[in-house]
């Protein structure tokens, strides 16, 4: 692992890449951190705040400019509607920019999210290759789709007339087994002249939420899709749960319905698989992974936030230079995971 004091940024060295291993931590809420050096675990939130631009909300260092503090760095207080806490987080987000800005790394970061909290996964600052363990270049199979700003931001701290800093992507459509989600209003998918609406991704909280119209039919249409699957009584925060007994599983997860979510064109999706979708919350009791987030336009502001648990095991580069999101799908196809990145070799 490489780290640059700020004396080396002045020099003409410029590596190409930092990594930095992440972990999970289940006591109380799921959160995933990381950290730098010897300094207290930082919340590692995609959906920062102040991750994409230098926001009037981030303070000043309370001495010199060092890795993990810059003159950009925000000290922020993020909700948890999920569980209904909050709490006092570090944000890493804007070291991440910092770290581009004044030691020549491109702007360019990747994260990829354990599944367990028993191995770390990586954050790459910079380019690829994103090397994993069996020598697979995650870089090399990656597809695009553009980053796009929410003209209002969605944050809880924030000065009017500001844009969103947080990580929009347009999903256009959801399927289910291949079957187009039906039944609400899909004006919903995107943002309105008030910053209402939309898709953002942020790893902060566990579990994808959605806007209650949505949530609905996205729930019908799987259960129909899971037929063969008896419900049992739903586990909190979840709304629908399943018994496993007889589930089996896949390479990818247990064998329950594909969920694409349909970005610029029908060719360009996301899919998530079972290992994504599904939490098992004991022996006998699989839920599906995503929560009813309110009823528009009251609550939510942004009607389908994508959140940790739907993007473990999957790699996510965020090109901020070219507004674009580079997004693997399940590692676990290709017989890899997170947890493969060999911190022991050099980045």
């Amino acid at each position: 692992m490489t780290f640059i004091t700020p004396a080396e940024a002045k020099t003409s060295f410029r590596p190409k890449a930092l990594v930095l291993p992440v972990s999970k931590h289940t006591s109380g809420a799921i959160q995933y951190l990381t950290s730098i050096k010897q300094r207290t675990p930082l919340t590692l939130d995609i959906g920062a705040e102040c991750s994409l631009a230098r926001s009037k909300r981030c303070d000043e260092c309370l001495s010199p400019p060092r890795p993990g503090c810059n003159n950009n760095t925000c000290t922020l207080m993020p909700l948890n509607p999920v569980i209904g806490s909050e709490g006092n987080f570090e944000e890493v987000g804007q070291d991440v920019i910092s770290l581009h800005s004044t030691d020549g790394f491109k702007r360019k970061f990747a994260v990829c999210l354990p599944s367990s909290r028993r191995s770390y996964g990586v954050v790459f600052f910079g380019d690829g290759p994103y090397n994993l363990l069996p020598s697979i270049d995650v870089s090399k199979s990656l597809i695009y789709t553009p980053l796009i700003i929410n003209p209002v931001t969605t944050g809880a701290n924030y000065e009017e007339g500001e844009p969103s800093s947080e990580y929009f992507i347009n999903v256009t459509s959801i399927k289910i087994n291949g079957k187009v989600l039906s039944g609400f209003n899909t004006s919903l998918l995107t943002i309105d002249k008030d910053g209402y609406g939309g898709t953002k991704i942020s790893s902060v909280n566990p579990y994808t939420v959605m806007e209650t119209s949505i949530y609905n039919a996205f729930v019908n249409l799987f259960t129909k899709e899971l037929s063969g699957v008896p419900r049992v009584t739903p586990v909190e925060p979840f709304g629908v749960c399943f018994n496993s007994t007889n589930l089996g599983s896949t390479r990818v997860g247990l064998p329950v319905p594909n969920i694409d979510l349909v970005l610029q064109s029908e060719s360009v999706y996301s899919r998530i698989f079972g290992a994504n979708s599904m939490v098992q919350v004991n022996q006998d009791v699989l839920c599906l992974g995503f929560v009813d987030n309110g009823q528009s336009p009251s609550n939510p502001r942004t009607n389908i936030v994508i959140r940790a648990h739907q993007i473990e095991n999957n790699l996510l580069q965020f090109d901020l230079a070219s507004s674009r999101l580079g997004f693997s799908s399940s590692l676990l196809f290709r017989q890899t995971t997170c947890a493969n990145f060999n911190f022991t070799s050099v980045a």
